[in-house]
This record gives structure tokens, C-alpha cells and sequence, in this order.
């Protein structure tokens, strides 16, 4: 909440716009008392009752339609809206409609069904359908006896003749008017050229409106598919089919002149549109007439330009045979450079050098070879010499031999080492012996 100081007038029209947007339209019955006519025509009163009392005021545009007289201490229903009167900080209510006492049961009833209807949605503001600019089959739904007709019809085509109307005829009050009514705008909705539907009737008492403020009326108006205005009774006549309906007209004439605009307007609009954007596009047309004139005077004459091109494609051609004569030249000599070095390093020559280079080595390894082999002979022949030298084999054929068990090979070297009756084999340089020791 706002707690920044205010001044009085600040604070009393934040109460008067919280008063009147929450209290729109209300029904409120009680006692006339104080009741006052000034010069104005206008009606000034107090409506009270046991416990409570409430200024209350009915504009001279307003009460000159009641068909009864009000006074002090009668009993009066009406409906109205709250607003407060800023120079004194008070808060009233505005009645459009005053009845006179005993007709409360209605006036419930239709309380309660605005509540039930209110809360689920179908007054909703976001919920409503924008009516067509300019329909070409409008649907009437109201007493093909009652003036309503006539009105409605010699507006329209006052207005607009080119517009087809389709009148759904049904009864707008008494016993069977909520069915008729219904089923007329059903049927009006099945067909689909419709785009509008005006559902209409003359005033009447609360009694008399009856069938506009059943609940039927309600939910069929909500669900039509087309736009429906609403013009019950006169200006002052409130409906529950007024808060449903896409837009409430005061009177079916309003109506009438709401559903279509004034052809000569339109056509007068559509040649003032036509004139408008002829001469935008007459001043879009100069202007660039001037932006034309003034870019023709800047542009050159394009002969020169080419002849400048001209010139100027001979030097670059002639500059550009000088640079490829010079790259040509000198790649020529690059070549012959080339050539020259590639005689210098020519891959015959050099496998010339190396042939002859392999055949120097393949000399000097071959000599290698052979001196390797001789030195290995002359030392194999003095190890073959050593090794004679060195053979048992050798020594025994000298008249030496050598005595040695004959399981376990070992070498006798002493007696001592051999038991009597041991068998031993006499290695000679050719051939063996075997003894057994005494």
C-alpha cells in the first residue's frame, strides 16, 4: 500500500475510483425520505432503511421515463451505481431505474443470476467479440409485429441500403419468450452469412423483461458464434442479456445505428483518403523529380567516362606486356641457369664418380679378403701344430698309455688307488686293454 502523504483531493478520488469500479451497477431497495425537486428537474433523496441510510440522487435524463411519481415513504427498488461527490467527500448512489415497492422477488432473482453469471465469466470484457466494420447480412431477433422492426429496418437502410437483414421472428415476453428467443439465435447462428445479430424489444417493466433476464437468453447469447448487441426497452432498462451481450445499444434505433456506418460518410471518408494519398503520392512524385533533376545534373557524361577508361586500359595493358617481357627474360635466364647447374650436378656423371668409387672399394676389399684368409691359415696351421703337439693321442703313440677304471673312467695316477681284484681298461696309441688288478 501506498504510504506517501496525499492531499484530501487525492485520497477522496482514490476512494471515489475504488467505490465506483467495484460497485458498477447495483440493485438496492429501501424508503424514500427527504425526497427534493430543484430547477434542475433532477430528484434528490435519501433511501433508508432500519439500521442504515444513503444519499441518492436520479438525473433529470434518467427520471423523466419512470412511469410513477416517487415520495416520501414509499417503498422503491432500483438499480444504480455508487459514486462519490468530491467536494464534499460523500458517497451516493446514481439510480438509472426505480421501481416502485413490491416487485422484490425479481429483483433477487436477478441479483442472484448476475452474481452466478458474473462469476463464471460471461460478463467478461476479454471474452467479447468486436463487431464486424461493415456487415453485409445482419439477424434480427425480436417481435415481427413490434415496431422494433420497422425502426431497426428503416435505419439500416437509411443508413446503409446495400445490407440484407434476416428477421428472426419469436415472442419477446410472456410464457414461451426464453425458448423462441433461444432457438432464434441458434438458428440465426447456423447459417453462415450471418456476421451480426441485434437481439431487440421495446421498454417494459421489469415483468415485462423478464425472458431477457433468464438464464437460458444468457448462455445462448454467450455461446453465439457471431457478435450479438443487446437493445432491451429504453435507455435506462438494464438486462442480464445487456452484460452478456458484445455491445449493449440504449434503444434498438441505437442499435440500428451502431450495426452499420453512414454510407455517404464512408464515401466521403474513402474520397478524402483518395485525395490524401493522391496528393502524397503527387508530392512523393515531385520529390523525386527534384532528387532526379539533381543527380542528372551531377552525373557525367558517360562517352568521356568510357574514353577515360579507354586511356586508361591502354596504359595498363601496355604496362602489363612490359612486366611480362621482363618476367619472360628473366625466367629465361633462370632456366639457362639451371641447365648449366643441372649439367654441373647431372645424376650421370655423378653415377660415373660413384661407380668408379665402388670399384676402388670393392678392390680394396676384395685385398682385405685375401689377406684375412692367409692370416688365418698360417694361424690355423700353427694351432694345428700346438694341438699335435698337445694330443694324448700323440703321446701314446710313443709307448706311453694310460690306465683308467672302467665304470667310472677316472684316471688311475696312483696304486694305492685301485682295490684288488678291480677290473681296469689300459688306454695304448692303438687300441686298449682290459686288466684286473692282482
Amino acid at each position: 500500500m501506498n504510504n506517501a502523504n496525499m492531499t484530501v483531493s487525492e485520497l477522496t478520488r482514490k476512494i471515489k475510483s475504488l467505490l465506483e469500479d467495484r460497485f458498477q451497477f447495483l440493485w438496492l431497495s429501501g424508503e424514500i425520505s427527504n425526497f427534493r425537486i430543484p430547477a434542475s428537474g433532477h430528484f434528490y433523496f435519501t433511501v433508508k432503511d432500519a439500521h442504515a441510510q444513503i444519499s441518492a440522487v436520479m438525473f433529470r435524463g434518467q427520471n423523466r421515463n419512470l412511469k410513477f411519481r416517487p415520495e416520501d415513504g414509499m417503498q422503491i427498488s432500483g438499480m444504480g451505481r455508487i459514486s462519490v461527490y468530491e467536494p464534499r467527500g460523500s458517497y451516493q448512489i446514481i439510480f438509472e431505474h426505480l421501481e416502485p415497492g413490491g416487485i422484490g422477488a425479481l429483483q433477487i432473482a436477478f441479483e442472484q443470476l448476475k452474481q452466478k453469471l458474473e462469476n463464471e465469466g460471461l460478463f467478461a470484457v476479454e471474452k467479447k467479440q468486436t463487431l464486424p466494420f461493415l456487415p453485409h447480412y445482419i439477424g434480427l431477433v425480436t417481435s415481427p409485429s413490434g415496431a422494433v422492426v420497422h425502426d431497426v429496418l428503416r435505419i439500416v437502410n437509411r443508413r446503409y441500403p446495400n445490407v440484407y437483414i434476416q428477421i428472426a421472428g419469436c415472442k419477446v415476453q410472456g410464457e414461451g419468450a426464453e425458448d423462441e428467443i433461444c432457438e432464434a439465435i441458434e438458428m440465426l447462428n447456423s447459417q453462415k452469412s450471418i456476421e451480426v445479430i441485434i437481439v431487440a424489444r421495446g421498454g417494459g417493466s421489469l415483468e415485462d423483461l423478464h425472458a431477457f433476464n433468464s438464464e437460458s437468453v444468457a448462455r445462448a447469447i454467450h455461446s453465439s458464434r457471431v457478435p450479438v448487441i443487446s437493445a432491451i426497452g429504453h435507455e435506462t432498462d438494464y438486462t442480464i442479456a445487456d452484460f452478456v451481450a458484445d455491445m449493449r445499444a440504449p434503444t434498438p434505433s441505437a442499435a440500428a445505428e451502431l450495426v452499420v456506418p453512414v454510407k455517404e460518410d464512408l464515401k466521403y471518408t474513402l474520397s478524402d483518403l483518395t485525395r490524401q494519398l493522391s496528393g502524397s503520392i503527387h508530392r512523393f512524385v515531385d520529390h523525386k523529380r527534384i532528387h532526379l533533376e539533381h543527380a542528372h545534373k551531377k552525373l557525367k557524361d558517360p562517352r568521356k567516362r568510357l574514353q577515360d577508361l579507354r586511356l586508361r586500359m591502354d596504359e595498363l595493358a601496355n604496362r602489363l606486356a612490359f612486366h611480362i617481357h621482363r618476367h619472360l627474360r628473366d625466367e629465361r635466364e633462370r632456366m639457362l641457369w639451371n641447365i648449366q647447374k643441372l649439367g654441373i650436378y647431372s645424376p650421370e656423371n655423378r653415377c660415373k664418380q660413384l661407380k668408379a668409387k665402388l670399384d676402388i672399394i670393392y678392390t680394396n676389399l676384395l685385398n682385405y679378403y685375401y689377406n684375412y684368409v692367409d692370416n688365418k691359415k698360417g694361424d690355423l696351421r700353427e694351432m694345428s701344430g700346438a694341438l699335435v703337439l698337445l694330443n694324448p693321442t700323440a703321446i701314446l703313440s710313443r709307448g706311453y698309455s694310460i690306465t683308467r677304471t672302467v665304470q667310472e673312467h677316472t684316471v688311475v695316477r696312483d696304486a694305492k688307488e685301485v682295490s684288488s681284484g678291480q677290473e681296469l681298461e689300459i688306454l695304448l696309441g692303438k687300441g686298449s686293454l682290459r686288466v684286473e688288478k692282482k
